[in-house]
């Protein structure tokens, strides 16, 4: 989408949906573009406050099930996420932000909640809570390197037939305990915390190369590299 030589991306009501890290989303993306040399224009849009149509890239996160509720609600009503999508733009939601994104989740005490229907996903309550590390194969073209992060959601998210899933879970529930996250289009849902762009770069290029149409460089970091290792031979099943 990227027309102009400036990248804005925006996190939507971060505090009502940023739990567990996910604000660091926001800056995880920031960083690797200008390590790239885009500049960037980063928003913390304060709830309640109209969506901006024309960004590159949107960002919902983590939140309880009020702060939920009232986040889908406000977007419902404003409008400008799901125009903006539909103008190309790239949208990232982890967890409730995940949520929100399909047609309908438990809300306050259960009660079903609309979605903003960018997704072909409904989520209904998973009979025990998903807590602890989270790891999935990835399925989707473009990903190579295993999904890593931390999941705790109460949600069990059922796939439509106008989504694909963005991985297969090795480690934790994810969906379903079977399928991890969802993908239509330019939309991409999860349930990766940590904050889950921190702890998986080849998702945030492949975001950001939605965003600028293009394959992105490879940044080479180590310490983050070591960091998924040990991660990952934490909590990957002794063969």
């Amino acid at each position: 989408m990227a027309a102009e030589s400036t990248l804005r991306f925006i996190s939507i009501y971060p505090v009502l949906l940023g739990t567990y890290g996910d604000g660091g989303n926001l800056q995880v993306l920031s960083a690797r573009a200008r390590a790239r040399g885009f500049e960037v224009e980063a928003i913390e849009l304060e709830a309640g406050a109209a969506v901006p149509t024309t960004a590159d890239l949107y960002l919902l996160g983590g939140g309880e099930d009020d702060a939920q509720v009232a986040a889908a609600r406000a977007l419902r009503a404003d409008g400008g996420l799901g125009a903006a999508a539909a103008n190309g733009a790239v949208v990232f939601g982890v967890c409730a932000g995940y949520q929100i994104l399909g047609a309908i989740f438990p809300g306050s005490g259960g009660v079903p909640e609309p979605g903003v229907g960018l997704l072909d996903v409904t989520t209904d309550r998973l009979p025990k809570r998903a807590v602890g590390e989270l790891l999935a194969v990835p399925t989707f073209e473009g990903l190579h390197q295993p999904l890593t992060g931390y999941e705790n959601h109460a949600g069990a998210t059922h796939l439509g037939a106008d989504v694909r899933e963005l991985g297969r879970v090795e480690v934790g529930i994810g969906n379903d305990s079977v399928l991890e996250g969802a993908v239509h289009g330019r939309v991409l849902g999860t349930y990766l915390h940590g904050p889950g762009l921190a702890r998986n770069p080849e998702l945030a290029d492949l975001l950001l190369s939605w965003v600028v149409g293009a394959a992105l460089e490879p940044w080479v970091q180590p310490d983050i590299d070591a960091l998924r290792d040990e991660r990952l031979t934490t909590v990957r099943p002794r063969r």
